[in-house]
């Protein structure tokens, strides 16, 4: 790099510095004030969550690019803005219109169909479905809309020609159209860019293709500019504004898409849009690293594909991975991690699985301090609420739910001669809660293939049957001595399962075991 070179770049760093330091602020919105604050990154604060309608928040969010399996870096990123997509619309009734881009067309998919010999229509599409089944199996609400780039060929095209009107982009020495970083004077809202070296092809490092031309061998869609496709950072710009319109309220996407992409879509929008703020909110969660804080990326060959961790965790238990920590916040995968996670789950189960016995009148011996439980349950709820209006706080709220469970747990403990009174419609109004809150946040129900009463059916008829043929084993002539071990190994095997049938052919069902397998929340 020449000293002239890095002088200008360096003098291009220091003007951008300059201008933002002087310029760039955060507008906020005319609208609804909610009950919520956010982290602001922008602001560099939080600030309060302004509407633009009452109780409507427009969201996009940035979706995978489908060149190959999703893994579970990224679906920590989607299961916590599920998270936080939930507690807007079932903790402060806000309707979320949530629309999803996702790009099928892009470098590393060109790529990955000329490795792998398939075509890149076929290549997205399987990826696409694959991505979308895994996100069914982590409890992921879909989005309200899905589009895909190529679906939105002829609007982003137009959106970069009037942005070229303008003057605001320009076409490179290599066909290509580039923004012109230098003519949008916030540019850098989200992070300054640091000098880099100058382009031969672009008037600045800093400028980003809006529209890139075609290469042989590649697919491509006609524009004024000449055959090519679009590049990554105004797909979601033309898609968003198509859809959601010229302002829209929250934007989202892991932390690493913050620059450039994040500040690329702004500034383009803006430019296009004629303002100076496209995106009220941005939302952006922290990673999903490995030992070390290296972050889970397919380039490093060190991710666990979503399958993979499903066979050993179930969705329930990984949700409750992403609560425990902020959605803002960097996290380490490891073991001990996700059986922390496994452990906390258990124990709202279990204290499910007690709050029931207690009520149908299988936990005796038990005096509840009825006005003590309810006033814990009316301060959790109060805090709960509290923990996630302000910037979504979950393991606070998590906490506080669990300070409510070890309230009612040290009543249930307290074992007494003299039972004054029953309290069943506190530990139900307390389970109520619990069990309304886990599913607010997307805990599923775990849905067993039988419920408890159904399995106790099922075995009566498996005992029956047993009996039945080893009753026709006894009545021969001479004793049927292979089917008679059958029946005993039959047993044994049941046994084994936690189910004992005695002499007298009745079942006695391990309560520990079977508590164990039926999972609640």
């Amino acid at each position: 790099m020449s000293s002239r070179t890095l002088r200008h770049s360096w003098k291009r760093f220091v003007h951008t510095r300059s201008r933002l330091q002087n310029h760039v602020k955060w507008l906020e919105p005319s609208g609804s004030i909610s009950d919520i604050v956010i982290f602001n990154p922008v602001a560099k604060a939080k600030t309060p969550l302004i509407l633009k309608n009452n109780n409507v928040a427009t969201w996009y969010m940035c979706g995978p690019t489908i060149y190959d399996s999703a893994h579970i870096g990224h679906a920590s990123t989607y299961v916590k803005f599920d998270i936080i997509r939930r507690i807007l619309s079932e903790f402060f009734d806000i309707n979320v219109v949530l629309v999803m881009g996702m790009t099928d067309i892009d470098d590393k998919i060109i790529i990955k169909s000329k490795v792998t010999g398939k075509n890149w229509q076929d290549l997205t599409k399987h990826y696409k479905d694959e991505f979308f089944r895994d996100m069914e199996l982590l409890h992921v609400s879909k989005p309200l809309m899905t589009c895909k780039v190529t679906d939105y060929i002829p609007e982003i095209v137009s959106f970069i020609k009037k942005i070229v009107d303008k003057g605001g982009a320009y076409v490179g020495k290599d066909g290509s159209v580039y923004f012109d970083t230098l003519k949008y004077p916030y540019y850098g809202k989200l992070a300054v860019p640091l000098p880099e070296e100058s382009h031969v092809i672009k008037k600045s490092s800093l400028d980003f293709a809006l529209w890139k031309s075609v290469k042989e061998n590649e697919p491509y869609w006609e524009s004024p500019w000449g055959k090519g496709r679009p590049g990554w950072h105004i797909e979601c710009s033309a898609i968003a504004s198509a859809v959601l319109g010229s302002n829209i309220d929250i934007h989202s996407g892991g932390i690493d898409l913050a620059f450039p992409h994040h500040e690329n879509e702004e500034a383009q929008s803006c430019c296009y849009h004629d303002n100076n703020q496209w995106i009220n909110y941005w939302l952006h969660t922290g990673l999903l690293n490995v030992q070390g804080d290296i972050k889970m990326s397919k380039s490093l060959q060190n991710t666990i594909s979503i399958p993979t961790l499903l066979e050993k965790y179930s969705a329930n238990e990984f949700r409750m991975l992403c609560l425990l920590s902020h959605y803002r916040s960097n996290v380490t995968f490891s073991v001990d991690l996700i059986k922390n996670a496994v452990t906390i789950s258990k124990k709202f189960e279990f204290f499910l699985s007690d709050c029931n016995n207690y009520i149908s009148g299988k936990l005796d011996n038990i005096n509840i301090n009825e006005s003590e439980l309810l006033k814990c349950l009316e301060e959790t709820r109060n805090k709960v609420k509290s923990f996630l209006a302000n910037d979504f706080h979950t393991p606070l709220a998590l906490q506080a739910v669990s300070n409510l469970i070890a309230v009612s747990n040290q009543m249930f403990q307290k074992k007494s001669l003299t039972i004054t009174s029953r309290s069943p419609a506190s530990v139900a109004a307390v389970s109520n809660y619990v069990q309304t809150f886990m599913s607010k946040l997307g805990f599923k129900k775990h849905q067993s293939s039988t419920e408890n009463n159904d399995i106790s059916k099922i075995l009566d008829h498996v005992v029956d049957f047993r009996n039945e043929v080893r009753a026709k084993a006894l009545a021969k002539n001479e004793k049927d001595i292979e089917i008679l071990k059958s029946c005993d190994s039959f047993r044994k095997n049941l046994s084994g399962c936690g189910v004992d049938i005695r002499v007298n052919e009745k079942i006695i069902i391990s309560l520990c075991k079977l508590k164990c397998s039926i999972k609640c929340y």
